[in-house]
């Protein structure tokens, strides 16, 4: 005969009765945190399992009943007639005394507990039938795996180990389930064993592998899955998808985690972010990402190096552990094409883990003249020094027009005889074929309102580059103010106006971005040129700004809050505000000696700022500048006519060269719902540079060209944050029903397995009367009992 306890699930419930769900329920929270046990588990089941007789995972699975082997009633009739002999020999002890009370307390409490023995207790619960389901076990073959970060031994140790031929765990899992073996990299397969492992995999794609798995074994008894893995899971994709799935088929995840969670001595190189393009010899601050643990308070070189070549270096003083910190290191790209810059940090002493100590990026240095026009509404001295110090730069083509008289001006470096015939250009076309804009000292008046408008869409629309110099027509003073130009413009023009032939002095020095900036980096290193600005002569200016737009950031700047450089993104393009009159003193101030180039320098880069990532009408761009051979890359293009607006019915294609010298032609098709974006997928088969070249025309008319590389070459990201990812691995475990555990603590997964598995399942019905905690409590009692008795004088 069979009882449920009163009060008490069904079976398959998770508790049983009250005086032991505390400690069941606590059991595997304190065997995460306690350590591991003498058998390879946890020190708190091994203890539950000794007190209790089975481990908590059965428990909690099972449903408390009882199952007396006679009948109840007679059990029921031998401890009440102990029970009323008891009564009796308290009242006749007396009944009134307090030993006599805790006696009685005592004998109630053994005959309790005999009581509960001889109802028989049980725990059912259901079991996977032994070699009736499926076990899939994934093994990550990434190179990850090969760090030795316990002791000197590599992860992949653990796989080979214990589930290999002779391993005690893939022994354990195979007395009960039939094991299927599948290795986790840029794919995932099937495999005989460890034994067919590499450990070379340069990607981890755990939730396509997860969903893999579920696959490879549909149809069939599965118990659930196992993952051996270090959780280093390197692919962009959302693992969420995958678990909710495993969690509707009722399909639990295993993990074993494997590595340490944190390195004792690691440096590392994080993001590094130069722009994608640039002018041939521009200098660049490139900010560099770097962590670290065990060395803090080191000093250690950052090195650039471009074919082998060192371009570029910056030192290094490491924060405390855990804090990263971002370094700028400066470098001038010389020569054209595309270049595969190395950043690298020499391995230190003892470190754990070294190839995650460079980082390689590409950029494309591009050996192209820039056009800017440059609009003065006065002679002046600014334009002429302005002129002279971008002369020297044969990548920037400066075309002025500087009115000399009413409706009258002198056109400068043209391309042709009739560039620019009837002064500033009247169409959206004549204007977007510049790059750069220059408003010197003009007045808002001097041009229409549909050019004005044209200006801010030249910054918004067309994603130019334009520069407002300070002067008497210039800003607010100029009649600025509530037009489209000052809506571009990153600064206020709500200051009031100094008196007629009055000017302020200014002494420009860079403010805190600005000293990380590269326009402001007119001397050799950033401290020699923090010192340089501190002895260049003051400016003077007749446009006293102030105050900044949201949004918008100063980099020079003068005592009482004047804003002497500022900028700001503005749409597609970036506006800049320089309200001086007469930065040609930096050149010809007597304090400044004749060989000095500070102001060369300052509008060189202040120029090639002004039109970096300027687009062109059409743009070729890649979802990622590197891939592994074989591994897909989207190939998008944006087509625009000359007036920047979206052409949706061009004829796109790309011709793609591979490393060899084999071309490809890839036609490019309309997004549907991106105006003027084409885009198709390629697949570079061959390690190396692949050079991609579009061009688009609509009819007979070419609408531009454009230029993109790849990078095809095996990834090294198994080695960044390569430090075990427990918080993945115990996600997945717990989303999914099924359990994390460590090397140490992975000899009790074959039986929490069996309990937690899903497949073709039998019930069991488990003895508990003859738990060790039973006899503990019995014994315990008695001795009480029998200790209070003697000390009575009863016994």
């Amino acid at each position: 005969m069979r009882i449920i306890a009163p009060g008490f699930p069904a079976v398959g419930s998770c508790y049983p009765p009250n005086w032991a769900q505390g400690i069941w329920k606590k059991a595997p929270a304190a065997a995460t945190s306690r350590g591991q046990g003498l058998a390879g588990g946890d020190v708190a089941e091994d203890l539950f399992a000794l007190l209790f007789k089975y481990r908590p995972v059965v428990c909690e699975q099972g449903g408390f009943a009882f199952s007396p082997p006679w009948p109840v009633a007679a059990a029921v009739v031998l401890v009440a007639a102990a029970a009323g002999f008891t009564l009796w020999a308290w009242h006749r002890d007396g009944r009134g005394s307090g030993r006599a009370t805790a006696l009685l307390g005592l004998r109630g409490a053994i005959l309790a507990v005999l009581l509960l023995a001889l109802l028989r207790p049980t725990v059912t619960v259901k079991a996977v039938e032994a070699r009736q389901n499926f076990l899939a076990v994934l093994l990550d073959d990434s190179q990850s795996m090969g760090i030795a970060d316990r002791d000197g031994v590599p992860r992949s140790a653990f796989v080979r180990s214990a589930f290999g031929r002779d391993g005690s765990l893939a022994r354990a899992l195979g007395d009960r389930f039939a094991l299927r073996f599948l290795r986790v990299s840029s794919s995932t397969e099937r495999v005989p064993g460890p034994e067919a492992l590499a450990f070379d995999g340069t990607r981890s794609q755990l939730g396509e592998a997860l969903a893999r798995a579920a696959s490879e074994l549909a149809g069939l008894p599965v118990s659930g899955l196992v993952l051996v893995s270090d959780g280093a899971d390197t692919s962009a994709a959302d693992i969420s998808p995958t678990l909710r799935s495993l969690q509707t088929a009722g399909l639990p995840v295993f993990t074993i985690g494997l590595g340490r969670e944190t390195f004792d001595r690691d440096i590392q190189l994080g993001r590094v972010e130069p722009p994608a393009w640039v002018l041939q010899g521009s200098t660049l601050i490139v900010q560099v990402s770097v962590s670290q643990t065990g060395y803090a308070g080191r000093t250690v070189p950052l090195l650039v190096e471009d074919e082998g070549r060192r371009v570029g270096s910056a030192d290094i003083l490491l924060p405390r552990d855990g804090e990263p910190v971002t370094a700028r290191v400066r470098l001038t790209l010389a020569d054209a094409g595309p270049r595969v810059l190395r950043f690298t940090i020499p391995p230190l002493e003892g470190e754990q883990v070294t190839r995650n100590n460079a980082r390689e990026v590409l950029v494309d240095v591009r050996d192209r003249r820039e056009r800017l026009l440059y609009v003065e509404g006065e002679p002046r001295f600014e334009m002429k020094f302005l002129r002279q110090s971008l002369a020297g730069d044969e990548h920037l083509q400066i075309v002025t027009l500087q009115r000399t008289a009413e409706r009258k001006f002198l056109r400068l470096d043209v391309d042709g005889p009739d560039d620019l015939l009837g002064g500033f250009p009247k169409t959206r076309d004549e204007l977007f074929a510049y790059r750069g804009l220059i408003l010197g000292s003009i007045e808002a008046a001097a041009f229409t309102p549909d050019q004005l408008r044209m200006i801010a869409d030249f910054v918004n629309v067309r994603g130019g580059g334009l520069l407002a110099l300070g002067g008497r027509r210039a800003f607010a003073e100029g009649g600025y103010a509530g037009t489209p130009v000052a809506e571009a413009l990153p600064v206020q023009l709500d200051a009031p106006p100094l008196p007629e032939d009055r000017h302020e002095t200014v002494s420009a020095r860079p403010t805190r971005l600005g000293q990380l900036h590269a326009v402001t980096q007119v001397a050799a290193t950033e401290e020699t040129s923090a010192a340089r600005w501190k002895t260049l002569p003051a400016l003077t200016t007749v446009n006293p700004i102030r105050s900044l737009k949201p949004g918008a950031a100063a980099l020079l700047e003068a005592a009482g809050d004047r804003v002497v450089l500022a900028h700001q993104r503005y749409g597609a393009g970036k506006a800049i505000a320089f309200p001086v009159q007469d930065s040609w003193l930096w050149q010809m101030d007597a304090s400044i000696p004749v060989e000095d180039q500070t102001h060369e320098t300052f509008w060189r880069r202040l120029a090639r700022w002004l039109v970096e990532g300027v687009p062109d009408r059409v743009e070729v761009s890649l979802d990622r500048e590197r891939v592994e051979p074989g591994e897909t890359v989207r190939v998008s293009a944006n087509v625009r006519d000359p007036r920047f607006l979206a052409v949706n019915d061009a004829a796109v294609r790309a011709s793609i060269t591979d490393p060899s010298g084999r071309e490809v032609d890839l036609p490019l098709d309309l997004v549907a719902d991106r105006d003027g974006e084409y885009a198709a997928s390629y697949v570079p088969e061959t390690a190396g540079l692949h050079t991609v070249r579009l061009e688009a025309s609509r009819g007979r008319d070419q609408l531009g060209s454009a230029r993109a590389y790849l990078r095809a070459a095996p990834g090294d990201a198994e080695y960044f944050d390569a430090a075990q990812r427990a918080p993945l691995l115990k996600r997945i475990a717990e989303e999914t029903g099924g359990r994390y555990y460590t090397p140490e603590t992975a000899a009790a997964l074959a039986e929490d397995a069996t309990y937690l598995g899903r497949g073709v399942t039998a019930t069991r019905e488990m003895d508990l009367w003859d738990m060790p905690a039973v006899l503990v409590l019995l014994v315990a009692l008695m001795g009480g009992e029998w200790f209070l008795r003697r000390r009575s004088g009863l016994a």
